[in-house]
């Protein structure tokens, strides 16, 4: 045990330095945010491709929560919606109503191709539209899925950090 103690503290601290901070995406609302933003994730009717994808941007390896981004569980605790699929008619009033629950100032963020205009799934019979058809969308986050660096930019625009 004093062996791995001496290794640690000999070693010292092993991790890549964090990218250069990122211009705000939206200037104004992320002021009133005070540099940490708390997510409410929308499952609108996706493939699941996107939610492995932010569930690795939360992970240890990119681990977003250390530039302020942390995920919640209700919407009326939440500062921004994290919307990833096409918007299915079953999750049409749904989505409506968790935008209306989030408190002011609120952010919408749509994750991967299909949130952002149906992806493969443009004109299916089960689809309503794309996240910005039913509520208005301020971040979009491109790629099918996107990648969990672009996931983690998109939040450190909002956060500032």
């Amino acid at each position: 045990m004093k062996d791995l103690l001496r290794k640690i503290l000999k070693t010292g601290r092993v991790a890549e330095d964090r990218p250069d901070r990122p211009e705000a995406a939206l200037s104004d609302r992320t002021r009133a945010l005070g540099g940490s933003v708390q997510v409410r994730h929308v499952d609108a009717g996706s493939c699941n491709g996107c939610e492995v994808e932010i569930a690795s941007a939360f992970g240890p390896v990119y681990d977003a929560e250390r530039y302020g981004a942390r995920q919640v569980a209700s919407p009326r605790h939440a500062d921004a919606l994290m919307v990833t699929g096409p918007v299915t008619r079953n999750m049409e009033v749904a989505l409506r109503r968790t935008y209306e629950a989030v408190p002011e100032p609120k952010v919408v963020v749509a994750v991967g191709d299909c949130a952002r205009n149906c992806g493969v799934f443009a004109e299916a019979y089960g689809v309503a539209g794309a996240v910005g058809d039913v509520v208005p969308v301020d971040v979009e986050v491109r790629g099918c899925p996107p990648e969990p660096e672009a996931i983690v930019a998109a939040l450190r625009g909002l956060t500032g950090r």
